[in-house]
């Protein structure tokens, strides 16, 4: 086997590993949102997230780690929608903020 030859099977696996990883970030990202949804008593739209950004950053021990940046959409009463984020830092949510909304009673 030349050197050629193994650099490209040593891509072809980081870009496997890199899109496995990004599919599981992302249904990470989907799920937090849906439960942060539920517990603000505001409905999630499409069942999905966006992927809006990706950077390398430190986490609290100085690992480099991705930074990937999700949004989604919610509405509190059926008739707008609003934006959501969630920030993952690696494998931990960072952040999640939401737009103001109006709260409602729970019915």
């Amino acid at each position: 086997m030349d050197w050629i030859s193994l650099f490209l099977l040593l891509l072809l696996a980081a870009l496997a590993w890199f899109w496995l990883d990004s599919l599981r970030a992302l249904e990470v990202a989907r799920n937090i949102g849906k439960r942060v949804c539920s517990d603000a008593n505001v409905q999630f739209l499409d069942d999905t997230v966006e992927n809006i950004s990706l950077a390398l950053a430190r986490d609290k021990s100085g690992h480099r780690v991705l930074r990937r940046g999700y949004r989604f959409e919610f509405s509190e009463t059926g008739n707008t929608r609003l934006e959501g984020r969630v920030i993952l830092l690696g494998d931990k949510t960072e952040s999640v903020t939401m737009e103001p909304y109006q709260i409602l009673p729970r019915t």
